[in-house]
C-alpha cells in the first residue's frame, strides 16, 4: 500500500473489505423493542376502561413505533465496503439493505473525507442532499467521496477509508502496457 495518497503504487488485493459500525444504534433498537414490548402488553392485558378505540389506537401505536425504530435503526448498525475489480459495493446492516452496487466505470474518482458527521447529512443512515449528493452514514469518522462521471457524488462512512480510496484510485488508472495489477 501507498503511506500517503500521492506515493509510490503497490499492488492491492482483489477484493478489498471495509466496515464501520455504530453501537450507539444498539441502544436505539432496545428504544424500539421496548415500544414493540408495550404495545403487545396492552393488547394482552389491558384494563383500560375508556372504550376499545383508545386501546386499539395505543397498541397499533406503539407496535408501529416500535417497529420502525427498530428495524430502522438495526439497518443502519453497520455498513460494509466491498472493492473488487469492476465495482464498489455498499451493503447496511444485518439484512445488506439497502444496497448499492456503483461499476467502476461510473466513478470518475475517489477523495479521502478525514472527518464525515451525521449533522453534515441530517442523520445517520441512508441519506441524499441536493447540494451535496448521496451517503450512507453510520457513524462521525473517515469516509470515502466517490465523485461520478454524471457529476453526483456518493459518501461512504468506513474504517481505513484512505486505503479504500487508494485501491479505488488505483483500480481507475488505466494500465500501461507491461505492468500487471
Amino acid at each position: 500500500m501507498r503511506d500517503h495518497l500521492d506515493g509510490d503504487i503497490t499492488p492491492h488485493p482483489d477484493v478489498w473489505t471495509g466496515r464501520a459500525t455504530n453501537r450507539v444504534q444498539w441502544l436505539l433498537a432496545v428504544g424500539g423493542a421496548a415500544f414493540l414490548a408495550l404495545g403487545i402488553e396492552l393488547a394482552v392485558d389491558s384494563a383500560w376502561t375508556s372504550g376499545v378505540a383508545p386501546l386499539a389506537m395505543a397498541v397499533v401505536g406503539c407496535i408501529a413505533a416500535g417497529l420502525l425504530i427498530l428495524f430502522g435503526t438495526l439497518a443502519f448498525v453497520h455498513v460494509d465496503l466491498r472493492l473488487d475489480q469492476d465495482s464498489v459495493e455498499v451493503r447496511c446492516g444485518h439484512i445488506g439493505l439497502p444496497r448499492r452496487r456503483i461499476p467502476l466505470t461510473q466513478v470518475a474518482g475517489a477523495d479521502f473525507a478525514p472527518y464525515v458527521t451525521p449533522r453534515q447529512w441530517g442523520g445517520w443512515g441512508y441519506r441524499w442532499r441536493p447540494e451535496k449528493g448521496t451517503a450512507v452514514v453510520v457513524r462521525r469518522g473517515e469516509g470515502v467521496v466517490l465523485r461520478l462521471w454524471d457529476g453526483h457524488s456518493f459518501t461512504i462512512t468506513v474504517d481505513d477509508a484512505e486505503a479504500a480510496v487508494l485501491v479505488i484510485r488505483d483500480r481507475l488508472r488505466p494500465a500501461t502496457p507491461g505492468t500487471v495489477r
